[in-house]
Order: structure tokens, then sequence, then C-alpha cells
């Protein structure tokens, strides 16, 4: 653990003094009402995380009923609060809590010692070559000129044009057996993890160019998915990071494997042109007919049984939302991250606002995942690619396997904020006894000493 800096002492001191007046302008200006108040808010959220199922497991006129319902529980919370003449003290009170959350947040960054990835110094690389989609992401090599600007760094530039499939691992391995030291991709998620899969069997240093859609695992790599030409600066300013990579089946994956209902979705034709609307068309079936394969997995020393939804990913992801879906703060720690979902009736979904302790999500982590299901074959997305796959289904972890080369500056490099734990909090905030104890006198020096 590192030691505490100034910084942090007085972001908890921030973060307790807060919270408390949050508590505070809540008693002196609502009084009794204060309880009133907080039933009203989450009578609310409750309605709304229900309202919310409902869209996502109706149809037609039930769907359209639902999503009204899910835009009146919030406005029926703030009529109720302003007729009670007390929507300025939650929205003080609410404010005074929401940067309580934020200074204890940046009080615990560190506390646990450095969350990044360790960099190392980038290798001399005199033939860089760099994969790059055209079509990735709405035409983004072409955009940001990434092709030019590749090659005047010396980079030789492999485009996937032309009718037909490529098979872009061999196109890889082609170019290592011609004397390429450095592998890259320009494009999506899918398209890196196999060419990251060729790069780490042959111990080459890998390069990634956000060009696709969401870029997941250049976000948690730091790097900029608004400008992608930023990262080709990694071939004149880099370092690199060894990060783990995951395999499913003998698949390569850099970000996440799913089963179930999200797996089921990908695998329709019409996923690609129209997402949204075919989710939509969909997940009733998947979440309240149970439509698809019947799940179990092993996943360490834990147990899932018929998940309507399973995700593995390369790493944990953090615990900032409900399901922890939004980034992975390491890459490195050589484990999988497992997140089961079963969400069945309204009362489960209203549950999820419990977070960590919602009782429709489990979260462990483990080395190795083994998933069956009373199928021969089930669907799966690998990195959002849509492939149907034998039982049982072997995830594993591979540590370390992928040298990643990135720019030295990249904007994403700064710790992630870590989940709120008040008695931390409070340990940093407040001093200790033995920390601040009154100085006792040096007692003299024995003779000879």
């Amino acid at each position: 653990m590192e030691p505490t800096t100034r910084g942090q002492r007085w972001s908890a001191r921030g973060a307790l003094a807060a919270a408390a007046a949050a508590v505070l302008v809540l008693g002196v200006f609502a009084g009794l009402r204060t309880f009133a108040l907080l039933a009203v808010g989450l009578a609310g959220l409750a309605v709304t995380a229900a309202a919310l199922w409902w869209v996502l497991t109706r149809r037609s006129v039930g769907r359209l009923l639902a999503a009204v319902l899910a835009v009146a529980a919030p406005v029926w919370i703030v009529v109720a609060y302003t007729r009670a003449h007390l929507a300025w003290v939650v929205a003080v009170a609410g404010a005074l809590s929401m940067f309580a959350v934020g200074a204890g947040r940046r009080a615990l960054v560190g506390a646990d010692g450095p969350a990044r990835t360790p960099e190392h110094p980038a290798p001399r690389v005199r033939h860089p070559v760099l994969i790059m989609n055209p079509r990735s992401g709405g035409g983004k090599v072409e955009r940001f000129g990434l092709r030019e600007k590749a090659e005047a760094l010396g980079a030789q530039v492999l485009l996937l044009e032309g009718p037909g499939d490529t098979d872009v691992a061999e196109l890889a391995r082609k170019a290592a057996s011609e004397g390429a030291d450095l592998l890259g991709v320009a494009g999506g998620d899918g398209t890196q993890a196999l060419v990251a899969d060729v790069a780490a069997s042959l111990d080459l240093p890998f390069l990634v160019v956000p060009a696709g859609t969401r870029n997941h695992f250049a976000l948690d790599l730091g790097l900029d998915r608004e400008d992608p030409a930023k990262a080709l600066d990694a071939l004149t300013d880099g370092v690199l990071l060894r990060v783990d990579l995951g395999r499913a089946a003998g698949h390569p994956f850099v970000n996440n494997v799913s089963f179930g209902a999200y797996a089921e979705v990908v695998q329709s034709p019409a996923y690609r042109d129209g997402k949204t609307r075919t989710t939509l068309e969909l997940l009733p079936d998947l979440l309240v007919g149970h439509r698809g394969a019947r799940l179990a997995a092993r996943a360490g020393e834990a147990d899932f049984e018929a998940p309507q939804a399973l995700l593995v990913s390369n790493n944990p992801y953090g615990t900032g939302d409900i399901a922890g879906l939004g980034r992975r703060p390491r890459l490195d720690g050589g484990e999988l991250g497992v997140v089961g979902v079963d969400v069945a009736s309204a009362a489960q979904a209203a549950g999820l606002l419990r977070g960590r302790r919602a009782t429709g999500l489990t979260r462990v982590t483990a080395r190795e995942v083994v998933v069956d299901a009373d199928r021969e074959r089930i669907p799966v997305g690998v990195d959002g690619e849509a492939l149907n796959l034998t039982v049982p289904v072997r995830c594993e972890a591979r540590p370390g396997a992928l040298r990643v080369l990135v720019p030295r500056e990249r904007p994403g490099t700064r710790s992630p904020l870590p989940r709120l734990d008040w008695s931390r909090i409070a340990r940093l905030a407040l001093p200790s006894a033995r920390g601040h104890a009154r100085p006792t006198a040096a007692r003299p020096a024995e003779p000879g000493a």
C-alpha cells in the first residue's frame, strides 16, 4: 500500500464533510419529511427500473406504455418534491452528495498502490506492418489519413480491399514471414484480436489504432479514440505494455466473450444493419420466453445455473456501474472477469439498483471458465463477432502473452476511480491516535552507547 498523501487526506475529509452537510441540510430543512423524500425517491427509481425492464420484454402497445412510465416516474419525483417546497433542499443535498462521492473516490485513488499497467522501454522497430480496414468505423482510415501518416513514419500498410472476406490472421503471418518486426491493426476489436493472436504467438510487438466503432480495447489501453492517428505516435515515441490475451475454444479475444441473450442477438443477420431495432425485437423472447440454449458455467469455484446472459472478459471490468461493464482498470491481472445476468421479473430489474449486491447479477473472477449447454452447439459473440461453437466452450486467460506498443503520452492513463468504501475514507480522513500521539521525551543515552 502506498503512503497516504496530503491530497488524499484532504479529499477524504472533504468527502466526509460534504456527506455530513447533505444529511444536515435534509435534517434541518426537511425534518421528519426526510424519510418521505427518501421513500419517494427510492420508489421512483424502482418504478423506473421496472419500466425499463418492461420496455425490453414487451412489444407494441405494452412497450410504448412502459416507455411512458419510465419517463413519468422521474417527473413524478420532481413534481412531488416541488409541491412540498423541498425541491431546492433535494437539489442542494444532491449536489453535496455528488461532491462527497467524487472527493471520496479521489481519496481512494492510489490507496492500494498504482493501478496502471507497468510500462517498459519500446523495442527498436525497423519494418512495421499495419493492416487497415477502410470500411471500419464508417471510414476512419480515410477520414483521419491513417494510411498516409503511417507510411510517412516508415510503416508498410496492407489494406483490406476487394470483394469477399480476407483471412486477416493469414495476412499477418505472411507479413511476419517477410520480415515484419511489428504487427498492427487499424480496425475493430474483432480484427485486432486476430492479429494480436498472431503477434503473441510470434512474440512480436502489436500496435492498436482505434479505427473501429467502439474500440473497447483501445479505451482500456488509454488511447485517444477521438483521434486514431495519435496512436501512430507510438512508432516514434512509444512504450511497451505486457497485457493478457483471452482464448475461447481456440478463438482469441482482447475484450470479451458473450453467451446467452446478447450472443443470440448478435447472430441475427439484421443486427449489423440495425443494432438497436434488432435488439429490441429479439430481447422479449430471449429474456421472458427463455428462447435459446439453457446455459451452465463453471468459473473457478463458482457455478452459474441457467443464466440469461453470461459475459467472460479479458480481465474484470470496473465497478462504477450496475453491471460493471464500463472499462477495465488493468489488462495484466492474469484472470478473466465473469458476469452472469439472471433477471426474470420487474422486481429483479428494480433490484439492479443495489449495484454489486443485486440479486440478478453474479460477478466472479477466474483463470478458466467452462460453459456448457443443453445443445451441442451454441451461439457465441467473440469480441462482437458471431460464432457457433461446440460445447463445452473453454475460456482461458493467457497472462502477459501480448506486447502492445502504445504512445508514451495518451489521455487514458489516469488511474480509474475506485468503488466507494466509506470506512476506508474515514480512516484516511481521521488521524489515528497512534499516528498523532504526543511525542515522548528522549531517554538519556546509556554510558558507552
